[in-house]
């Protein structure tokens, strides 16, 4: 019968063992990954962060799709993961984001504008360009 016991409690000790280091060590661990992400899901343009390589700046465009974010560090734009970002220091005001996204969807239209101004440009010299060639073969016939 003490075998038996003995057996038992030594079950109950490892049982107990793991408890203790799940809910000491892994438990707090998983909550510390959640809140990071959550943190960096929550990222916008205009906040201030903190890169794992210690380097400060302020985002300037969030690319979700490849998981990449650029950063302003005093006018040199770097591109990082998302998961190179170790800290938010500053959250950008509400309205600074709201402005921040108008702005560059104007300047996605402006682009858009100026390819399509400069391509009518490029039509039209080549147009130009071949009404000359053909008046100077005209003239030399």
């Amino acid at each position: 019968m003490n075998t038996l016991t003995g057996n038992y409690s030594s079950i109950i000790i490892l049982v107990l063992l793991f408890a203790v280091l799940y809910f000491l060590m892994l438990r707090p661990q998983q909550k510390q990954q959640k809140k990071r992400q959550e943190t960096l899901n929550q990222l916008s343009v205009g906040d201030h962060v903190v890169t794992i390589g210690r380097l400060h700046g302020i985002i300037s465009e969030i690319d979700s799709a490849n998981k990449v974010v650029t950063l302003d560090c005093e006018g040199i734009y770097l591109t990082f993961d998302i998961a190179g970002i170790a800290t938010v220091s500053e959250k950008a005001p509400a309205a600074t984001t709201a402005v921040a996204a108008e702005s560059s969807a104007a300047a996605a239209e402006s682009a858009a504008e100026s390819d399509a101004s400069s391509a009518e440009s490029v039509a039209s010299s080549a147009e130009s360009e071949l009404a000359s060639e053909e008046n100077k073969a005209d003239s030399q016939n």
